[in-house]
């Protein structure tokens, strides 16, 4: 009997319900008030990126169409523990404490700004991320049955919104093109390099992957999900910008800590503030929640496969990981009471996380490239879609581009200082736990047909696939 009920419209639903955070307006805002309109050339960049990556992640995806933990696993096997290590901890470990951290600001500043004048917004993110915690602790999941509609609403809003913005149509003052003020970056060199930037807001296209196995033609579904997802969010999202430029100054969306907050507010008065100020918050502590649910068992199958401590996979006896859920609120909650997050620093935060999972895609598409040598006829692989690697190549160059122009001046150095310093300590942990603790060799990598062969017949546990756990 076939189980597989999920078509492609649902495979496209969860790619870009991932994907959308309150984060992503916050960089989208910061994006149009950099360079106005022509902030839509970098974010068309970075699709054109996002498809040629999810080639790179269709044909990992064929060759190993039973593993679910995505970059860890794949990195695996094509370049070895250490390799796997860095990748897993940059795209999911590092980069949720990170944009945890602007999700839960962001959630004080608007309850701050639109509910609760008095109580600073520092004291409302503690007390939200204390709570979510201790409902974390118990094993309780209060937005399971909610977190569709949460995703619902802010696609929505972003699409309601971004329609009467854009068509000038809503009860707000317009602001004419010709008073609109100029943006502060200009010219090619200048609007390419917000590339970065605009990366935020198509990140997570593989978490389409861990659902494969529900879906009905998952060989075309996967693929097309993250091709079509970016598209549909290319749209709605230039819509949204596109009307932000009708109705707020290029100004305050460059400097605002929430400019979607004023851009609903300026675009429909107060009724449009409390809408996007309710879809925020929930959207915000769905967001954490997810990050709190998920990171913390991702470190539990990290212990479980022999890449971390085995203590990140001792659980309570609602099934929750202790160490990892202490860890990851103890971090966000270090960046809340630095001010790291603060309004000079929410922007930051979300480039130096950008960083991190640039760094994975970088890996991905080097794995791509070393398994074509390593399994030149391996089963799976999509030989028409190769085109010589120039998509992994260009991908590659695209995110070092990335990567190195971040930011400017005394933010690229910020960036810089948190990005190289924590990978500096990720790959050393690697190394250290890999080569002496364990004593395998750096780069001995699991095999493709072990993989294969075990985890598709066999189905014994884990840990006899990888050579960290014999």
């Amino acid at each position: 009997m076939n189980e597989k009920k999920l078509g492609l419209g649902s495979a496209i639903s969860i790619c870009v319900g991932l994907i959308v955070a309150t984060s992503c307006l916050l960089s989208l805002g910061n994006g149009i008030g950099l360079a106005g309109k022509a902030f839509l050339i970098p974010m068309f960049i970075v699709v054109v990126l996002s498809i040629l990556l999810a080639l790179s992640f269709q044909e990992l995806h064929g060759m190993m169409p039973e593993v679910e933990g995505g970059l860890g696993q794949y990195t695996f096997v094509g370049l070895g523990p250490v390799a796997s290590i860095v990748s897993n901890l940059s795209a999911y470990v590092i980069t949720n404490i990170l944009a945890g951290s602007v999700e839960m600001a962001m959630c004080g500043i608007v309850l701050h700004q639109t509910f609760f004048k008095q109580v600073p917004s520092v004291v409302i993110s503690l007390a939200l991320l204390v709570f979510l915690a201790i409902v974390n602790f118990m094993g309780v999941d209060i937005f399971a049955k909610i977190q569709n509609l949460v995703v619902v609403l802010l696609l929505g809003s972003l699409i309601v919104l971004g329609i009467i913005s854009a068509f000038k149509m809503g009860t707000g003052t317009v602001i004419a093109a010709t008073s609109q003020i100029q943006p502060v970056v200009t010219g090619v060199s200048g609007i390419v390099s917000l590339s970065a930037l605009a990366f935020w807001l198509f990140i997570g296209i593989e978490f389409v992957i861990p659902i494969s196995k529900d879906l009905k033609n998952p060989k075309r579904d996967v693929p097309l999900a993250m091709i079509l997802g970016v598209i549909i969010l290319l749209v709605v999202q230039s819509l949204i910008g596109i009307g932000m430029t009708n109705y707020v100054s290029l100004e305050i969306l460059r400097t605002s800590e929430v400019p979607h907050m004023v851009f609903a507010e300026n675009l429909l008065g107060k009724a449009g503030a409390y809408w996007m100020g309710i879809v925020t918050i929930l959207a915000g502590i769905s967001t954490i929640n997810t990050v709190l649910g998920s990171v913390t068992r991702i470190l539990s199958g990290m212990a479980d496969s022999g890449m971390m401590p085995a203590v990140f996979n001792k659980k309570n006896k609602k099934g929750t990981p202790i160490a990892g859920l202490v860890l990851i609120v103890a971090a966000i909650t270090i960046i809340l009471i630095l001010g790291l997050a603060d309004s000079s620093g929410l922007s930051n935060l979300l480039l130096a996380a950008s960083c991190f999972w640039l760094t994975s895609y970088i890996l991905v598409n080097i794995t791509v490239l070393v398994l074509r040598k390593r399994y030149p006829n391996a089963e799976g692989r999509n030989r028409k879609l190769t085109f010589w690697g120039i998509p992994q190549i260009v991908c590659i160059v695209g995110d070092v581009f990335m990567i190195w122009n971040i930011a400017e001046g005394d933010d690229r150095i910020f960036i810089f200082k948190i990005f190289f310093a924590l990978l500096l300590v990720m790959a050393a942990y690697a190394m250290i736990w890999v080569k002496v603790i364990k004593g395998v060799p750096a780069f001995k990598c699991a095999t493709l047909e072990a993989v294969n062969h075990i985890e598709i017949k066999e189905k014994p546990k884990t840990r006899k696939i990888y050579p960290l756990n014999g």
